[in-house]
């Protein structure tokens, strides 16, 4: 059932500008304790609890992006320079989440770009008017690749997107898929953890955030572009990689 119009204030930029908001202060402030007290085993720990908050919910800006390259896939005019943008923005990046995440992940982990150029990617196998079995194979090949490349969100962040595009006129199916691959995430963080009061503040964050995101994308969003369009989109894909760089020059300049 989809939500009704008196709530859908926000275009798309609007959107777009609040994720990266909260991506910017979560990355900032998680980076920034990593790097101060690497010997921590959960740097959020030592996080004061607004701080904390700030972090986790830099996790409403992955299903925002992901919830746009599905809904790009309905407005863009050619998907194939769209794919081509995405992956030269995803090589961009690179030396830059290289610069912030080097130092705790290893040179392995790619930016989350290369996840968003795999899930359209995704669709677009879904969409091809192959056979089932040929798409399904296809989009196994593409979620295989985020692994193999470890980008950010990986797995999961193909089929979210593979998914919030499946069902964009089912809303209740689509929010049980989201809800579904939002468990399945979470899950894996149970995998050895130690469940402490600490742990269980950081997946109840974590949820909130992804119900939040999803929100966003579904009750409050009206489906119109913002004011300038043109700007927003070049905005949105620079801004990626230089707020990388923004971080590691505040970590320096205010040790």
């Amino acid at each position: 059932m989809e939500a009704p119009q008196k709530y859908k204030i926000l275009n798309r930029d609007t959107c777009k500008y609040l994720a990266i908001f909260l991506m910017f202060w979560g990355h900032l402030f998680a980076w920034v304790m990593l790097m101060r007290h690497p010997e921590a085993s959960s740097p959020y720990s030592l996080m004061p609890l607004w701080m904390r908050i700030v972090t986790h919910f830099s996790i409403f800006c992955p299903p925002v992006m992901f919830f746009f390259i599905a809904d790009g896939w309905k407005y863009t005019r050619d998907r194939r320079k769209y794919a081509l943008r995405l992956g030269l923005f995803a090589l961009i990046t690179q030396p830059f989440d290289w610069l912030i995440f080097q130092p705790v992940y290893g040179w392995r982990q790619m930016n989350i770009m290369f996840t968003l150029l795999l899930g359209l990617l995704a669709i677009m196998a879904w969409e091809s008017g192959l056979k089932l079995w040929q798409r399904v194979l296809l989009i196994l090949g593409c979620a295989g690749a985020s692994v193999l490349l470890c980008s950010d969100w990986m797995l999961f962040g193909v089929l979210f997107i593979l998914f919030l595009h499946i069902f964009r006129g089912q809303p209740e199916k689509r929010f049980a898929a989201y809800l579904i691959l939002t468990l399945l995430w979470q899950g894996i963080s149970f995998i050895g953890a130690e469940m402490d009061a600490g742990f269980w503040l950081d997946k109840a964050l974590d949820l909130a955030a992804m119900l939040a995101a999803y929100a966003c994308m579904t009750v409050f969003y009206n489906g119109r572009k913002g004011r300038h369009p043109i700007f927003a989109k070049w905005f949105f894909y620079a801004f990626y990689p230089v707020h990388y760089l923004i971080i590691w020059t505040l970590e320096r300049v205010t040790r």
